[in-house]
């Protein structure tokens, strides 16, 4: 599908940040539905709310996972898309070895770890602490953080 790009390398990096850039943008919808809730009655309210803060959640996650630059994922066709050649190459080269090297580091790294008396967890140092540097500011633009939602 790449091939038929117009100009291969720009193309691919938009079309591999579409995804990521669709979820944070849902996330910003999300966020503003938030607003609604006093406009419907309390059970509704508290459905809404508690869907729009699972979809920024779950929409923070995605974007952020997507965007390790690894590829498959999103990211890792957005770095072989922007670094020079000489890097972008055997980084490109990784993608049949993705998944596995994804898997190993998410949940047999972990496991290996916690085997030999110490904590190595990918997922939270790559994902999940940015996505605590994000969430405040989505939960704030819902008004959450003025409501003293935490």
């Amino acid at each position: 599908a790449f091939h038929k790009l117009r100009r291969p390398r720009r193309d691919m990096v938009l079309v591999a940040a579409a995804g990521p850039v669709a979820n944070i943008l849902i996330a910003l919808v999300s966020a503003l539905l938030i607003w609604l809730t006093h406009l419907i009655p309390a059970s509704g309210a508290r459905w809404l709310m508690l869907n729009c803060t699972h979809s920024i959640l779950i929409n923070l996650l995605l974007a952020v996972f997507n965007m390790l630059p690894l590829p498959p994922l999103d990211g890792g066709r957005v770095a072989v898309g922007l670094l020079p050649d000489f890097v972008a190459r055997p980084l490109a080269r990784l993608e049949r070895y993705g998944l596995l090297i994804l898997v190993a580091a998410l949940f047999l790294l972990p496991y290996l770890s916690r085997q030999l008396g110490f904590e190595v967890n990918v997922f939270n140092w790559l994902v999940w602490a940015p996505v605590e540097q994000m969430l405040p500011f989505f939960l704030e633009l819902g008004g959450l953080a003025i409501r003293g939602v935490p």
